[in-house]
């Protein structure tokens, strides 16, 4: 019996290749990408923690002053550092509250429609603005909400034939920020239907059936059956949402900005580009990207912990 248990488990082994073997090699070439392109790469994460020297290989760079923690120090030391922290907050705030529950009434909406044409042509036009680059969106915004004549955008002519004053919406501070989200909102609320769509999808119809049989409404069905559904699903996405609350795309507000709303256009990856790339200090741009990705780590564990210990499900 003990000479047969090594050919046995052998045997299961071979086995089990033959059945996932291919399984396997299909996953090797994602495994390689990322030890490539995303671990390898984060050796130089200690440029952070070095002098200001991108000619030499970082490990042959001299530590920076203040035991390494230089570039940190400059940068909470720098005034549009700050500013740009406040308003990358504030907008990524604005975006959760605002734009977070919208793909889930969207997905609700759809969801109840009968008229399946219908719903597919919506659904389409929702999710087509996700394929267009901030280049092209700003390059409408722009023309759409032009205040003055005789460059005077659609919306502020069809407001004037109304008997409303031209709103500057991209000239003025509290004008922008509400343009901004209301523009990111319909960038991406198609293209996260489809996520909430598909948990839709997975809830058991019986339990609309049963539902109906107890005479339930249509707002009774959504309360008590799909919101339950997709919560899960809402958890884990609001989850990785929170952490990218220091993160900051770079072509939005970049493409967006002017000079008369400096004062809530500038967030930390413009920051970036000004003082770190443009100013050739690729140890400071290291240093505030490193401290934005250890802030959302931190997000994420602490929404993580929160949420198992509400007794719902994280992200592992």
């Amino acid at each position: 019996m003990a000479s047969s248990l090594p050919k046995s488990l052998q045997t299961r082994r071979i086995t089990y290749l033959k059945r996932y073997g291919v399984l396997y090699l299909l996953l090797l070439p994602p495994i390689v990408f990322f030890l490539v392109f995303r671990y390898a790469p984060m050796v130089n994460i200690l440029i952070a923690f070095k002098q200001n020297n991108f000619l030499k290989p970082v490990w042959e760079v001299p530590w920076a002053a203040n035991h390494g923690f230089e570039w940190f120090i400059k940068a909470f030391q720098n005034r549009d550092f700050l500013y740009a922290l406040r308003n990358t907050v504030m907008l990524n705030a604005l975006d959760l509250v605002l734009g977070f529950p919208a793909p889930v009434i969207l997905a609700i909406l759809l969801s109840e429609l009968r008229f399946r044409t219908f719903k597919r042509i919506t659904q389409t036009v929702a999710y087509m603005p996700h394929f267009l680059s901030w280049i092209i969106i700003s390059s409408m915004a722009l023309r759409l909400f032009a205040p003055n004549p005789p460059t005077q955008g659609l919306v502020n002519i069809v407001l004037g034939r109304m008997g409303m004053s031209p709103i500057h919406f991209l000239d003025e501070p509290v004008h922008w920020v509400f343009t901004y989200i209301f523009l990111g909102i319909w960038q991406s609320v198609g293209w996260n239907t489809i996520i909430y769509l598909a948990a839709i999808t997975s809830i058991n119809p019986e339990l609309y059936e049963a539902a109906t049989v107890d005479g339930a409404g249509r707002f009774r069905k959504i309360w008590h059956i799909t919101l339950p559904g997709i919560k899960p699903t809402i958890i884990i996405l609001l989850i990785m949402s929170l952490g990218r609350i220091v993160g900051s795309d770079f072509d939005r507000p970049y493409t967006l900005q002017n000079d008369l709303v400096n004062n809530v256009s500038n967030v930390l990856s413009i920051f970036v580009y000004n003082y770190g790339i443009k100013a050739m200090r690729v140890s400071l741009a290291t240093a505030v990207g490193l401290f934005q990705s250890v802030i959302g780590l931190v997000f994420v564990l602490s929404a993580n912990a929160v949420a198992e210990k509400l007794g719902e499900r994280g992200i592992w």
